[in-house]
């Protein structure tokens, strides 16, 4: 149902039971306000219940360790070599 849902029969419920002087015979407006009263909260708690458990399912988030090994750097004699790359990006077309 939602929350928006629960809170909109909580108030409609009120109106009708506290606000409504009809007459309509065969049908009590204050006892259909207490029951779209009571509707309204049994909603509101199911919703929030939902929430919650859905929200506990998700604990903290998992962790992964991973070894990385150092980059090597290529040794000629003794020497550290460099190495240098361009990289070129194709230009406008011609």
């Amino acid at each position: 149902m939602g929350i928006g849902g629960s809170i909109f029969l909580i108030a409609l419920g009120a109106i009708l039971a506290f606000a409504v002087e009809a007459d309509m015979g065969w049908l009590n407006l204050a006892v259909v306000g207490w029951v779209l009263m009571l509707a309204g909260v049994a909603g509101l708690i199911a919703t929030l219940y939902f929430w919650n458990s859905r929200r506990r399912v998700v604990a903290a988030p998992v962790r992964e360790e991973r070894v990385v090994a150092d980059r090597v750097v290529p040794v000629q004699d003794d020497r550290v070599v460099q190495e240098y790359r361009e990289v070129r990006r194709p230009g406008p077309p011609a």
